[in-house]
């Protein structure tokens, strides 16, 4: 492994303000000492966009208290102009491409935007980091590429090669264009699994949220598979410690014996660990919006919830091996769902009362 010190570098971050972008830039921004940071979003109207400019405030006061120079880009990944014009301007030496339509159920009706960003956008990165070399490109996957396998835990090793939803594939298809480009152009490139995230001013189409809002609404919740589903919740601080611990050490560029280059690639697992029955993520969701007082103490939780079968592109488990995580980062998520739920149920008490 190369180890590499991002101190004095110049790092693009795409996908940011998104919920894991902006979280890693303001990392970024707390850890370093010196360098440029560079963030780019679209800021398109997936959700709603206050949320992210909120995030994007948050950016700007760590950045007020930061040495590191950080600079907002307003544009897509999708276009491929730009990238060449911010590669060119800023010759990067890390990438981190968090840029994504995300969503496995909106996918379904709007493929569209996921080719555009997904495929021909990290495309388009891969061809910046070709023609400028960079020292790490560390890039998105997804738990969904796993699809229906049904052995648990997922591990890096297991055959993805049956998506069960678009974003799934497109998330797959990164990591075999990576692995070309890798080979081929000898661009050090890693991609990491991220398994369901969640925390304060996360996503609003994640179920924790989305559930959260309904509930203070008065409405009711579906809760899929008859709530026959565990998940491997991931908090965001174990994410962006994950992520952080890569960018600093990227597959090292080696020869085979052929004297061509051996892939400078590598695939990892960022998942909590311990796979929580769906039921209960609720049942810990419910007691700490009550604590947090965003519920009354005496709300009807039974009368708002129903359960519904299982809904097209989803999995009833997901569930990650981290261990290569641990061998080669020395880390392992840490944060269980009753610490990440209480500091997401006193955000949000706190950001809609604002």
């Amino acid at each position: 492994m190369q180890k590499i010190d991002l101190n004095d570098k110049k790092i693009l971050v795409t996908g940011s303000p998104g919920f894991i972008g902006a979280n890693l830039v303001m990392r970024l921004l707390k850890e370093m000492s010196s360098g440029t940071v560079v963030s780019l979003d679209n800021m398109n109207d997936y959700y709603d966009v206050s949320l992210k400019e909120w995030r994007l405030k948050q950016i700007g006061k760590a950045a007020e208290a930061s040495p590191v120079s950080h600079v907002f880009v307003k544009g897509s990944i999708g276009d491929k102009a730009l990238i060449d014009q911010l590669f060119a301007d800023h010759h990067f030496d890390v990438v981190v491409n968090l840029a994504a339509q995300a969503g496995v159920r909106y996918s379904i009706d709007h493929p569209d935007v996921y080719i555009e960003s997904n495929i021909i956008g990290f495309y388009n990165l891969l061809e910046a980091c070709r023609h400028n070399p960079v020292e790490h490109l560390v890039y998105a996957s997804s738990s969904s590429v796993y699809g229906g396998n049904k052995k648990v835990p997922f591990s890096t090793d297991d055959k993805v090669d049956n998506p069960v939803s678009l974003y799934a594939a497109t998330k797959k298809s990164n990591e075999l264009l990576a692995h070309a480009y890798s080979k081929l152009y000898n661009i050090p490139a890693t991609g990491l699994r991220f398994f369901t995230v969640y925390g304060p001013a996360g996503r609003p189409d994640m179920f924790y949220y989305s559930a959260t809002q309904k509930l203070v609404a008065g409405k009711t919740i579906q809760i899929f598979n008859y709530g026959n589903m565990r998940r491997d919740f991931t908090y965001i601080d174990d994410i962006v410690e994950g992520v952080y611990r890569v960018m600093q050490g990227a597959p090292e560029k080696k020869n085979g014996e052929d004297g061509l280059p051996i892939p400078p690639y590598a695939v990892y697992n960022i998942g909590g660990g311990q796979p929580e029955n769906l039921l209960d993520y609720i049942s810990t969701l419910q007691e700490e919006l009550v604590r947090a007082d965003v519920l009354p103490a005496d709300y009807d939780f039974e009368g708002h919830r129903e359960l519904v079968g299982m809904q097209a592109g989803d999995v009833p488990v997901t569930y990650a091996d981290s261990e290569a995580l641990e061998r080669d980062y020395g880390f392992t998520p840490k944060i269980g769902i009753r610490e990440g739920l209480r500091a997401f149920a006193e955000w949000y008490a706190e950001y809609y009362r604002s």
